[in-house]
């Protein structure tokens, strides 16, 4: 079987171009103006939503804990798209580098964690929240965002392998 396994990395590698070109359709078809409704036709009810603190709403497609990939708008009053973007990008991430980042304005923003863990010792125990993503958009990684010891507001963020990949911890065969 070892003789296979290039042969499923291929097929898995054709899987997730196909996965990647879908992100970018939806990007491209949901353009500023559309309905909401149109958005959940093509491609479901958004799986998370929030109100941001101006009293607009934020609704999210996203794909973790699993998955890679997440897209989100933000919703005119009458419910139309203002930008569908994909947000779990390095330059989405960027983003945190703005301001104060609270824990409730990062999930609006990004959606739930893939994870959240307290990491440290105890004198300088942090939360952390992990989101599976693409590093520039090949790698499979984490971005690791910290939210201080009282998991309040961020302190600092970085990415790192995604040891869901890793060959050793999780063979294909």
């Amino acid at each position: 079987m070892p003789a296979a396994r290039p042969l499923i990395r291929f097929a898995m590698a054709g899987a997730a171009l196909a996965a990647l070109s879908a992100c970018t359709s939806m990007v491209q078809e949901i353009l500023p103006g559309t309905p909401l409704a149109t958005a959940e036709a093509r491609y479901g009810r958004p799986n998370f939503g929030c109100t941001r603190p101006d009293g607009s709403r934020r609704v999210l497609w996203t794909q973790q804990p699993l998955g890679q990939y997440a897209w989100g708008t933000d919703l005119t009053a009458d419910d139309r798209v203002v930008r569908l973007e994909e947000i779990l990008t390095d330059e989405h991430f960027a983003r945190l580098r703005e301001g104060v980042w609270t824990a409730d304005r990062v999930r609006c923003e990004f959606g739930p964690p893939a994870t959240i863990r307290d990491v440290g010792l105890p004198s300088v125990r942090e939360q952390v929240w992990a989101y599976r993503y693409r590093q520039d958009r090949v790698w499979n990684s984490l971005m690791f965002v910290y939210m201080g010891r009282d998991g309040d507001k961020v302190t600092r963020f970085h990415p790192g392998p995604d040891p869901m990949y890793d060959d050793d911890k999780f063979p294909m065969w």
